[in-house]
């Protein structure tokens, strides 16, 4: 594993907990703030403005049909604070369910897609990506309790509320997700176990069977980190490279699609937590420092993946 250390923009500070960046034409980042339960736009001169206030806990974001913005609710953190810093621990006391919102950005309208499926209530919608069909796959990590936490899921969903499915069960709190650049391949990486895991897909929304040893695991492991380190949300590269935010060692993980090469990416925060793409030709990473409350950009070897429903 090669570390390295990037030169740096702050693009914004004090934020409370930012997490899901989605860099827009304009040059602003949308983003969420768990702890302040909005979603918020980052303007290039690092102002911050409310887009919505979604209550509970916006834990990720992409841009779906019609120009509305997705968010997966974890339905809310309890949070610590210390000087200059901000964390997460448990399930909050007014926690009631998780669930997919959609956001119009220009009016601030907030409406609650799924909230359950087949009868079993979302328990924390954490990270979503959309594929070209028009529905999109999403992480359930479910909630941490004093004395015990949920098992986590993989779903897909349509954008328009017609269809929700569980499609991987259980996972170890499934977190970031994202799609290789011929959609063939759902990644997913698992928090605590550092894994990044590899599904292949054999039509959109649809898993095609690893059949795995233990517990006839749908997909195959891509790679699985050393040490003290666990695996946030991610985003895809252009060349096909996982980014996966890194908690601990503080980083993005430049994880190559066959797994043979790990590069990362340190950057002054253990809880960086996300990453998204942006900038002349998508070769700008925003990254979430989320601890310290900081938004900011570095240049990345490749270009990002573009997203669709953003027109650039």
């Amino acid at each position: 594993m090669t570390t390295l250390t990037p030169a740096y923009t702050q693009i914004a500070s004090g934020l409370r907990f930012p997490e899901g960046p989605v860099a827009m034409p304009d040059g602003s980042v949308v983003l969420v703030e768990i702890e302040r339960r909005t979603l918020s736009r980052v303007t290039p001169d690092g102002k911050v403005h409310v887009v919505a206030r979604l209550g509970g806990g916006p834990n990720g974001a992409a841009p779906g049909p019609g120009g509305k913005i997705y968010v997966t609710n974890n339905g809310g953190l309890k949070f610590v604070e210390r000087p200059g810093k901000l964390f997460p621990v448990l399930q909050a006391d007014d926690y009631t369910g998780g669930s997919i919102q959609v956001v119009d950005p220009e009016t601030g309208r907030v409406d609650t897609l799924y909230d359950r499926c087949d009868g079993q209530r979302l328990r924390g919608p954490n990270d979503l990506v959309f594929d070209r069909a028009g529905g999109f796959w999403f992480t359930d990590l479910g909630k941490t309790r004093e004395r015990d936490a949920d098992r986590g899921a993989v779903y897909y969903a349509k954008a328009d509320g017609s269809l929700i499915r569980e499609a991987i069960f259980p996972l170890e709190r499934p977190n970031g997700i994202g799609l290789s650049p011929d959609e063939g391949t759902l990644y997913v990486v698992e928090t605590p176990t550092a894994r990044c895991w590899a599904f292949q897909l054999s039509a959109p929304g649809q898993i095609a069977s690893a059949h795995g040893t233990y517990r006839g695991e749908k997909g195959t492991v891509v790679v699985g980190l050393g040490g003290y380190q666990m695996f946030d949300s991610l985003a895809v590269d252009a060349a096909g490279h996982v980014c996966a935010a890194t908690l601990i060692t503080g980083a993005v993980s430049d994880i190559w699609p066959d797994g043979s090469r790990v590069d990362q990416y340190v950057l002054p925060d253990p809880m960086v937590t996300n990453v998204c793409f942006g900038g002349r030709e998508l070769r700008t990473a925003y990254a979430t420092l989320s601890m310290g409350g900081a938004l900011v950009a570095f240049e990345w070897p490749r270009p990002g993946l573009p997203l669709h429903y953003l027109n650039r």
